[in-house]
């Protein structure tokens, strides 16, 4: 009686954990596609800014041309190609930056404290997915939940090169 009792219990546990480590694997996931949906839409914003300053008086006309290029390849590029693109674009603005001190227009300065702000929301946003896809690899890689497949199909989250550049 004890034996199937103990049994039972044994099973039971057993289930109950690999439902919650396949719920928690679940969350992990949402949290890397939520937290790369956040980082693309601000690297978006970043690459129409970017624009916005190679069209105003901020640039001149060199700089203009390498920094409409940048923009454009990092708001088009495929999932592939992204990682390069937006290092492009990073290097485009930091050229652009060194070269920018002699601003006087508020206009120009508004641009560039929209700039700023949104490449600190970034840098949150890619220490948030780098812990999420750090997590979630984490979990993946326990022997448990290889065994049991508690991924399931999901791909496995990556992080990408431009997430560790200098922006």
């Amino acid at each position: 009686m004890t034996r199937w009792f103990l049994l039972s219990l044994f099973v039971l546990l057993s289930i109950w954990y690999l439902t919650f480590t396949a719920t928690r694997l679940d969350r992990l996931h949402h949290r890397v596609e939520t937290s790369w949906a956040n980082l693309d839409v601000l690297l978006q914003k970043r690459a129409a800014v970017a624009l916005e300053i190679a069209h105003s008086d901020i640039a001149d006309p060199a700089s203009t041309v390498l920094l409409t290029a940048a923009a454009y390849q990092a708001r088009d590029a495929d999932i592939q190609n992204r990682s390069q693109a937006e290092s492009g674009l990073s290097g485009a603005l930091g050229l652009l930056l060194e070269d920018a001190e002699h601003l006087a227009t508020a206009a120009d300065s508004a641009l560039l404290t929209e700039l700023s702000g949104l490449t600190d929301k970034i840098r949150v946003a890619i220490a948030i997915h780098t812990d999420a896809v750090t997590r979630t690899q984490m979990v993946r890689g326990k022997f448990i939940v290889r065994i049991f497949r508690l991924a399931g199909t999901a791909p496995l989250p990556i992080t990408y090169e431009f997430e560790s550049d200098v922006l």
